[in-house]
């Protein structure tokens, strides 16, 4: 995808939307606009009041739409709490402690179900706020294909599984991505993501003491902020403060996420291992995304869209849930919503 024309561009969006190569064909844009003409906007208000309070929150509402479809799907089965037959993915090790933005879809799910009763999926909640969160950050937007539907279950083994974690290397990244039929360019354009968000020290101290049990820091790591990470993450700490993904531009979507990795600033394993790991195609990609933000925007809307239709339910398949957090019919879940989220981006996942 580097290096199209706007032209080839706007082309490869549509067949995207258009359902020929990875799209299922009943997602469609405006699936809502007789039903529920005014979701977009239902949506944005509710994000914009939310951001003005935890402008972070951005990042982890695009980062939990990346959580739920990386396990059986767009589906909204990350929103599931446990009841007597659903073991929640929420306290799978990728989630627990490290998902943020559950009760946001919550306050969202209340306002559509107030003007658009039984219409709206949470599936489809989940990639709107991505979406919208990505453009009240200043970053990409775009027409996200809508018309999913909510599983009736959930798989916490599953979210073990498949969610990448901050130490993977990029062979494991590029595995992990492509049993989800991702390339390497959306590997790259979806860490990204990245540009906005904090993580816990937890997730990649052994980097700047003991990296791959060597007695010595990552030595991918840019000198300087070592020194600045190893001042917020003492050598024994607690393992919970925070710090922020992008160090130049934390609450803007921008590629300055790919500049950092140019010089050494990638947070986590997994973000540096993108342009550190010598003859990788992946350095290329990131120059080009470094160089040209435009052409990093480009590229991410498409990954999003591709992301967004992967085990997508249609047509009569799950539910449209009345409650984002329990399957109809069974509300015994519902009061947990907030306890097994993170008050914080705890990035036990890489993504």
């Amino acid at each position: 995808m580097l290096g199209l024309s706007a032209t080839a561009f706007c082309c490869m969006v549509f067949v995207l939307i258009g359902g020929v190569p990875f799209s299922n064909a009943q997602l469609d844009p405006s699936f809502y606009n007789s039903t529920c003409s005014n979701l977009d906007s239902i949506v944005r208000g509710v994000l914009t009041n939310v951001s003005q309070s935890d402008p972070r929150m951005l990042g982890s509402l695009i980062r939990l739409h990346f959580h739920d479809c990386f396990v059986q799907g767009c589906d909204a089965s990350i929103l599931l709490n446990d009841t007597a037959t659903i073991v929640s993915e929420q306290s799978a090790p990728p989630n627990n402690n490290s998902i943020r933005g559950l009760d946001v879809i919550n306050q969202i799910k209340t306002a559509v179900e107030n003007a658009c009763p039984n219409t709206v999926s949470c599936a489809d909640i989940l990639a709107l706020s991505a979406e919208i969160s990505s453009d009240l950050a200043n970053g990409p937007t775009w027409q996200v294909p809508l018309g999913r539907r909510d599983s009736l279950t959930a798989n916490n083994s599953l979210a073990a599984q498949n969610l990448p974690a901050p130490t993977f290397n990029l062979t494991r990244l590029k595995s992990n991505f492509d049993n989800q039929n991702l390339s390497t360019t959306d590997l790259v354009a979806l860490s990204g993501g990245h540009t906005i968000g904090r993580g816990q020290c937890r997730f990649f101290v052994d980097r700047l003491y003991n990296f791959s049990n060597t007695g010595n820091p990552d030595s991918t790591l840019n000198t300087t902020y070592l020194q600045t990470l190893q001042a917020i993450c003492p050598n024994g700490g607690p393992g919970t403060n925070l710090t922020d993904l992008d160090p130049t531009t934390p609450d803007t979507f921008d590629s300055n996420y790919y500049s950092n990795l140019q010089v050494g600033k990638g947070l986590f394993q997994s973000d540096q291992e993108l342009f550190s790991r010598n003859g990788s195609d992946t350095i290329s990609i990131v120059n080009s995304f470094a160089n040209n933000q435009t052409l990093f925007f480009e590229n991410f809307v498409a990954s999003m869209i591709k992301m967004g239709n992967i085990g997508v339910l249609t047509g009569s398949q799950g539910e449209i849930r009345t409650q984002c957090n329990a399957v109809n019919g069974n509300s015994s879940g519902l009061a947990t919503v907030v306890t097994k989220e993170s008050s914080e981006d705890g990035m036990a996942s890489s993504f």
